[in-house]
């Protein structure tokens, strides 16, 4: 620990402003944030009724994405010790000196701040409301609770779940049963997926004291059954949509062969509990988050 302590309190490396450039859009955890303004534009269309509204979708999708900025960023200060005891965090800004933990911590705040203001003001409070649900869960909750109880992965998936419901909101400005629908997808979408990478870097989390599943478990059979119930129950969750009356068959064809897709690979996952098997998880996931909402958006019918 006196290694993270002084990595915490140095100072940051001379760097040029290039560098800090890439260091300070590092924090922000630029690809994730592209998935969850995805998700956002999705519930935006989805919830619009109308003439579509482009200045109204602009200013949400920059509060969402200045907001996930912020998150991730605040996420890293928190993180900075553990993330230094991990070979896949390592070399991040903070644990490799590159910005100092005052730094990012203003940066975060800043962002933050600014992203609550922008949507109040050029969304609406019902959408800046739920920012502050995604604040206080995932960085308030979540975060911390990573290190005390495997518990916290499904605290975390629900302020992860906002992106699409803040993207309805920012269109619609209230909530119905589509959005709590795309809510609920992108829930239970998480506990499959995030085992996976717990799966896959097992053994640097337990050495960061990083409580997922699959380090509090040594036989892995909780999380293999979590990982296909989650699963199970996201198939039918996920054609929800077109029983609620606002998507067509072509959707609901489409979304019942992903999932079966989604759940084949899980239980491969969960009877092999091997990295390469886990990795084929959390792809098979980050391809099939992005073509749900996709196909959902083709196939959308305007209410």
């Amino acid at each position: 620990m006196m290694e993270t302590v002084a990595v915490e309190l140095q100072e940051a490396k001379s760097l040029s402003a290039r560098e800090r450039i890439s260091a300070y859009v590092e924090l922000t955890k630029p690809r994730i944030a592209f998935m969850l303004v995805l998700t956002s534009a999705a519930g935006f269309y989805l919830g619009n009724i109308g003439t579509f509204n482009w200045i109204l979708f602009a200013n949400a999708m920059i509060g969402i994405a200045l907001l996930a900025f912020g998150v991730a960023t605040l996420n890293q200060w928190i993180e900075r010790r553990t993330d230094a005891l991990m070979d896949r965090t390592a070399k991040r800004p903070l644990p490799s000196g590159k910005l100092t933990a005052n730094e990012a911590f203003i940066f975060g705040v800043l962002q933050t701040l600014v992203a609550q203001v922008y949507l109040f003001f050029l969304v609406n409070p019902l959408t800046a409301a739920l920012g502050v649900v995604v604040i206080i869960g995932y960085v308030f909750l979540y975060t911390p609770l990573k290190t005390k109880t495997s518990v916290s992965t499904a605290i975390g998936a629900i302020p992860g779940a906002m992106p699409p419901l803040m993207g309805w909101t920012s269109s619609a400005n209230e909530i119905t049963s589509g959005a709590w629908a795309l809510s609920a997808v992108l829930f239970l979408w998480q506990l499959p997926h995030f085992p996976a990478i717990a799966g896959m870097y097992r053994d640097q989390y337990a050495k960061a004291g990083i409580l997922m599943l699959p380090v509090v478990e040594s036989s892995g059979r909780m999380t293999a059954r979590q990982i296909v119930l989650f699963t199970i129950m996201l198939v039918p969750v996920s054609v929800a949509p077109f029983f609620i009356g606002f998507a067509g068959v072509i959707f609901l064809i489409g979304a019942i062969v992903l999932g079966i897709w989604f759940l084949f690979e899980s239980i491969a996952a969960a009877r092999a509990k091997t990295v390469e098997r886990n990795r084929r998880l959390l792809l098979t996931s980050v391809i099939y988050l992005p073509l749900y909402f996709l196909l959902l958006s083709l196939d959308h019918y305007k209410g």
